[in-house]
């Protein structure tokens, strides 16, 4: 073998100043569309325990609010149509303001 022999399949010892480069890009790309992911990920999280939060505060006060309606003897009347509220609708949804009908209506 001559030195003008080319050596096939023996790495060079270093990277050329472009190659590292180019290595280094897709490994910063990399790292920042993990970063990106991360971040939406979290984001996401938030805004789900955020909308979870909401819901459980809104529903404490439908509690409460049944709480003075029982009080007030008002609980399990219809805010709606002023009629009884079946039981069993009362039963699966005991902080409930309105009948079936009147619930649809008011959504």
């Amino acid at each position: 073998m001559s030195l003008d022999t080319p050596r096939i399949g023996v790495r060079p010892e270093r990277l050329t100043a472009h190659e590292a480069r180019q290595r280094l890009e897709h490994e910063r790309n990399s790292r920042l569309t993990q970063l990106r992911a991360v971040g939406e990920a979290r984001q996401g999280a938030e805004e789900m325990m955020s909308a979870q939060k909401d819901t459980i505060e809104r529903v404490l006060k439908e509690i409460e609010a049944a709480f003075t309606r029982v009080e007030d003897g008002s609980y399990g009347i219809c805010l709606g149509c002023s009629t009884p509220i079946p039981v069993e609708r009362l039963e699966i949804l005991p902080y409930t303001r309105f009948c079936v009908p009147c619930q649809l209506t008011a959504a």
